[in-house]
C-alpha cells in the first residue's frame, strides 16, 4: 500500500489536514506533566485524579472526552510494572473500536497492516509481544467485557493489535524534541511509505479541544490519496479500507507536509529513521523496528551517494606501500567500530554523570588525534596506521551537537561560581564561544550535506537555528561592554542589504511567498555565498584556543579537506585553568557586528527552512526568543 498525490504539489505545502489518532498514550514519564487527552503540557492539573497513577487533564473538555477511556479500555489494570506501557495503553485503546469478529489478523478492516506473522518469529520482537499480549487479555479479563477471552484463540487477538501498534505507531514529539507518547494514525498518514530520500515530512500539532495549535490550518484539503497500484503511473483509489474504525476527535493531530516537488501521481514518502546516519546503520534500524529493508534511490545507488560516503568516511593516514585495498578496508572496518564505541561511551557518560569538562577533553581528543592501529607487516614487521573521522562523519556530527552543548554548560558553570570577577566572566566567555563555534560548523557541514541531498532540510533548520540563537548570544555577552566596546542598536544593523541574499527582504513578509518557495535553491545559493563571504571574519576569533576546531580551516567552504592532513599532533585543549590571552586586536565593534549579521543570517534561513518544513506559523518558527525580538525590529524597520 502507498499514497500517491493527487495533483501537483510545490515545495512547503501541506498534503493532509490536521488527521486525529486512531489511538493515542502518553509515555510514563510525561504522564503527571501533560494531559493525557491532548498532551499539551500542565501548569496545574485542572482535573486530577484521586490515583496517583490515574490521567490528568488539562480541562473540562478533555476531562469530558477522555475520562471513561482507561476503565473501558482496562489500562487501568493493568500490572503496574508493565514493559512498554504505552504501547499496552494504545493497543488496548484500539481495541476498543475495532468491530468483531475480525477476520484475519494479517490487516484489520481500517486498512492497517499489523505485521503479526513477521513481528512474533522475530526474536527481537517476539518475546515483547507475547508478554504484552498476556498483560493486556488478563486486564480486559479483570475488566470482564469480552466473553471471547475464554476462547481457543487465547491471546492472538491481542498479539496482533499490539504489532500493528509497533507497526505503525510514531512518536509524537513536543517542539523541544522530546518524545511525549505515541500514536496511531489512519492509513492517510500509515500508509505513507519510507524513504530515505523522502519528499515530505510531518508535524504535530498538540492542542486542547476547539484550539488551534501553531501551524495548523483545519481548512486544509486532503491531497494525496491510496494506491496499489505500482505499475500505474496514474493514481489507483482503494477507498474500500478507508471504511472502518473511526477513532478519536481529541488527541495529538498529524499533518504532512511536503518538503519537495511532488508530480501528481507520485509517491509520497517520509522517514522513519535518522537521515544524518549512514547507509548500514538505516538498514540496521529499519529492520529492528519495522522488519524490512530499504529499496529507495539511496539506498540502492551503486557506488554510495558522497552522502553517505561522507557520513561513514574514516581518514587514514601512515599508509605503506604494502597496504592492500582489502587490508585497509579491514583495518578502517576495525578502527571505526572502536572510535564510535568510544564517542558514543562518552557522550553516555557524560549524559549520565554530567561531567562537561571531561567530555570536551575526550571527545576533543579522539577527532584531533583519532586512533593507532597495529598492522602486521610481511617478516613480522609491525607499522602503526592512525585513524580519524573525517569532519561530516556522523559521529563526528553526533560529537560536535553534544560538544556546543558541553562548552555551554560550562559556561554557565564558570558565571555560576562567581558572576562578579572578570576572570570568570571571560572564561565563560570563552566557553560560549567555541560553543557557538561547534553549532556554526555542525550548520555549515549539514548544510553541505543538505546541498546534495536536499531530504536533509530538517536537520538543517534545526542546525541554522541554533547557530544563530548562539552567535547573537555571543554577541549580547557583557564581555564586549567591559572592554569598552558598545554594540550598535540592532535597528541599524538590521536595515542594512545584503548584496549576496536577500533574506532580510523575505522577512518583511514573515514567510516565504509561493514564488519564493519556487524559488528557494536561488534563495539558499544566495544565502551561502553571504555566509561564506563573512565567516573568515569571525571564524578564527571564534575558534581561538581550541586544538581540534583550528584544524578547521572554513565552516561553509570545504574545498581545503581535499588536503587534509590525518597525521597526528600534539594537543591542546581548554581546561578550567586554562588562560587565554585576551589581545585588544581580536576584540573590535566591526567583529561584534559582524558576529551579529552572520547570527541574524543563520537564524533567518533556519527559519525559512522550518518555514518550509512545519509552515510559517509553527512552534519551531515562533518559539525563540531571539526570533520574537527579531521579528519586532524587522517590523519596526521596515
Amino acid at each position: 500500500m502507498e499514497m500517491r498525490a493527487e495533483e501537483d504539489i510545490e515545495i512547503g505545502e501541506d498534503i493532509t489536514p490536521p488527521l486525529f489518532p486512531l489511538s493515542f498514550s502518553l509515555n510514563d514519564s510525561f504522564l503527571s506533566s501533560h494531559c493525557s487527552s491532548c498532551f499539551s503540557p500542565l501548569s496545574s492539573p485542572a482535573f486530577p485524579s484521586l490515583s496517583p497513577h490515574a490521567p490528568l487533564y488539562c480541562s473540562a473538555a478533555c476531562s469530558a472526552a477522555y475520562s471513561c477511556i482507561p476503565s473501558s479500555s482496562a489500562e487501568s489494570l493493568l500490572p503496574p510494572s508493565s514493559p512498554h506501557s504505552s504501547d499496552l495503553r494504545t493497543a488496548l485503546r484500539f481495541l476498543l473500536h475495532l468491530p468483531r469478529p475480525c477476520p484475519h489478523l494479517h490487516r484489520f478492516n481500517n486498512g492497517l497492516l499489523t505485521n503479526y506473522h513477521k513481528l512474533s518469529s522475530s526474536p527481537e520482537f517476539a518475546t515483547q509481544i507475547r508478554q504484552g499480549a498476556i498483560a493486556m487479555a488478563g486486564a480486559r479479563k479483570l475488566r470482564n467485557r469480552d466473553s471471547a477471552l475464554n476462547k481457543s484463540d487465547g491471546v492472538l487477538l491481542e498479539e496482533a493489535v499490539l504489532s500493528l501498534v509497533l507497526t505503525n505507531a510514531v512518536e509524537v514529539q513536543d517542539e523541544a524534541g522530546r518524545s511525549l507518547g505515541i500514536a496511531v494514525y489512519d492509513p492517510n498518514f500509515s500508509w505513507i511509505n519510507h524513504s530515505c530520500s523522502p519528499n515530505a515530512c510531518y508535524r504535530f500539532s498538540v492542542s486542547p479541544p476547539n484550539a488551534t495549535s501553531f501551524g495548523e490550518d483545519s481548512s486544509s484539503s486532503l491531497r494525496i490519496v491510496p494506491s496499489v497500484s505500482e505499475e500505474d503511473s496514474g493514481v489507483c483509489s482503494c477507498s474500500g479500507y478507508m471504511k472502518g474504525t473511526k477513532g478519536y476527535e481529541y488527541g495529538p493531530k498529524i499533518i504532512v507536509r511536503s518538503i519537495k516537488r511532488i508530480k501528481k501521481g507520485e509517491e509520497v514518502c517520509i522517514s522513519y529513521t535518522d537521515l544524518l546516519q549512514p547507509k548500514a546503520t538505516r538498514q540496521s534500524d529499519l529492520w529492528l523496528k519495522y522488519q524490512f529493508t530499504c529499496s529507495c534511490r539511496r539506498c540502492t545507488m551503486s557506488p554510495s551517494t558522497y552522502v553517505d560516503h561522507a557520513l561513514e568516511e574514516i581518514l587514514a593516514s601512515n599508509l605503506s606501500s604494502s597496504s592492500s585495498c582489502f587490508d585497509l578496508d579491514h583495518y578502517k572496518d576495525e578502527a571505526s567500530k572502536k572510535l564510535s564505541d568510544y564517542v558514543d561511551g562518552t557522550i553516555t557518560e557524560f549524559l549520565s554523570v554530567g561531567d562537561p569538562e571531561s567530555c570536551c577533553m575526550k571527545l576533543e581528543s579522539v577527532l584531533s588525534l583519532g586512533l593507532q592501529i597495529e598492522k602486521l607487516e610481511s617478516g613480522d614487521g609491525k607499522s602503526h596506521l592512525n585513524f580519524k573521522f573525517h569532519p561530516f562523519h556522523h559521529i563526528a556530527l553526533n560529537a560536535y551537537t553534544t560538544l556546543a552543548s558541553a562548552y555551554r554548560i560550562r559556561s554557565s558553570d564558570f558565571l555560576a561560581l562567581d558572576p562578579r570577577t572578570d576572570q570568570s566572566q571571560f572564561k565563560a566567555f570563552d566557553m560560549s564561544r567555541i560553543s557557538a563555534a561547534y553549532s556554526l560548523l555542525l550548520a555549515g557541514a549539514t548544510h553541505h550535506l543538505f546541498c546534495l541531498e536536499s531530504s536533509l532540510i530538517v536537520s538543517a533548520a534545526n542546525f541554522w537555528k541554533h547557530a544563530g540563537e548562539s552567535l547573537l548570544a555571543l554577541a549580547r555577552n557583557c564581555v564586549w561592554n567591559s572592554l569598552g566596546l558598545p554594540i550598535l542598536e540592532q535597528s541599524t544593523i538590521l536595515k542594512y542589504k545584503c548584496s549576496n541574499c536577500s533574506l532580510l527582504d523575505i522577512y518583511g513578509a514573515e514567510f516565504l511567498s509561493q514564488a519564493e518557495r519556487a524559488n528557494f535553491e536561488n534563495i539558499s545559493s544566495g544565502f551561502l555565498a553571504c555566509v561564506r563571504n563573512m565567516a573568515p571574519k569571525i571564524w578564527r576569533f571564534l575558534i581561538n584556543g581550541c586544538h581540534y576546531l583550528e584544524t578547521i580551516e572554513d565552516p561553509f567552504d570545504f574545498r581545503w579537506l581535499a588536503h587534509v592532513n590525518c597525521d597526528a599532533e600534539q594537543a591542546c585543549f581548554i581546561t578550567e585553568g586554562s588562560n587565554f590571552e585576551h589581545h585588544a586586536a581580536w576584540y573590535t565593534i566591526e567583529r561584534r557586528i559582524h558576529i551579529y549579521k552572520v547570527g541574524i543570517h543563520c537564524l533567518m534561513y533556519g527559519v525559512i527552512l522550518a518555514q518550509v518544513c512545519y509552515g510559517q506559523s509553527s512552534h519551531f518558527t515562533t518559539r525563540s526568543e531571539s526570533w520574537v525580538t527579531l521579528c519586532k525590529l524587522i517590523r519596526e524597520t521596515n
